[in-house]
């Protein structure tokens, strides 16, 4: 299985991108971020017409979250339990924001456009329960946006904590934009991030914790790049960016994923967005 995460920064401006990365790369699962839309307004024809099923979270133009599958998609949640909500004038109060949605992934043969039949060899794909997640920014250290990531991550790790409890074999993955550079390694430069969110030291621990509840990410050690680069002051072509999309796995997937790999090719041309696709392959 081919596993990719996304921040596509409206999915309707790149679908054209996205298809044409799906196709290039042969994935079979894309988690997608910051889709900006609602369900009714997603662009499902050319997924559906390529043989992906979709599901698709969003409330409004800001945020969203969707996964594209062709290889089987079932179970699905749009929010983890206990996810926190933020308050959206725009939607008339306290929301749980379109910031999370949890698929079953797997059960048929990998590649498979139109899915074969049910004597065919190709073996199926072990199934993955998949969450994709966009991380709420937190704006400055001093907003109460802040608060809420912190408090979204906490309950987040909880909740995989306790699912990991109850099925230490889960094959479970965490994929998306994070919103947290871990590392100092993970920004261009530190001093331009002094006093500012995504390297605080509280951010970098509760993105840490996930770790300590049984969770690897198992991206790091098999590739290095930056994720996301700005769109002013020429960021990407001085290669001013930031490492902030990873994938998270728990124990059993973990040793099942062989490879990785960030196309930073994608952020290059027009209508980019301005994050890149993070890629896994799995057995």
């Amino acid at each position: 299985m081919r596993l990719a995460t996304w921040n596509v920064n409206s999915i309707r401006t790149r679908v054209d991108r996205v298809m044409a990365f799906l196709d290039r790369e042969n994935i079979d699962v894309l988690a997608m971020q910051e889709i900006k839309c609602k369900p009714e307004q997603f662009p499902r024809e050319p997924f559906e017409a390529a043989g992906y099923e979709l599901a698709v979270h969003g409330l409004n133009q800001w945020n969203g979250v969707a996964i594209a599958s062709r290889v089987g998609l079932t179970d699905v949640e749009t929010s983890f339990p206990g996810q926190p909500t933020w308050e959206s004038a725009s939607l008339g109060g306290a929301v749980v924001e379109a910031r999370a949605l949890g698929v079953t992934v797997g059960g048929q043969p990998a590649g498979s456009t139109p899915p074969p039949a049910p004597d065919a060899a190709a073996p199926a794909c072990a199934p993955v329960r998949l969450w994709s997640l966009y991380v709420p920014n937190g704006r400055e250290l001093t907003h109460p946006h802040y608060t809420y990531k912190l408090d979204w991550l906490r309950t987040l790790r909880e909740d995989v904590a306790a699912w990991l409890s109850e099925d230490p074999g889960l094959p479970l993955a965490l994929v998306g934009d994070w919103n947290v550079a871990p590392r100092d390694e993970d920004v261009w430069d530190m001093v331009a991030f002094e006093g500012a969110t995504h390297v605080s030291s509280p951010e970098r621990a509760a993105f840490v914790a996930f770790e300590q509840v049984g969770m690897e990410e198992v991206t790091r050690s098999r590739v290095t790049n930056y994720t996301y680069w700005d769109y002013q002051k020429l960021r990407f072509p001085r290669n001013e960016g930031m490492r902030i999309d990873f994938v998270y796995a728990s124990a059993a997937l973990a040793a099942r994923v062989r490879d990785a790999a960030i196309d930073r090719d994608e952020r290059k041309g027009k209508g980019a967005s301005d994050h890149v696709p993070v890629i896994v392959e799995i057995d």
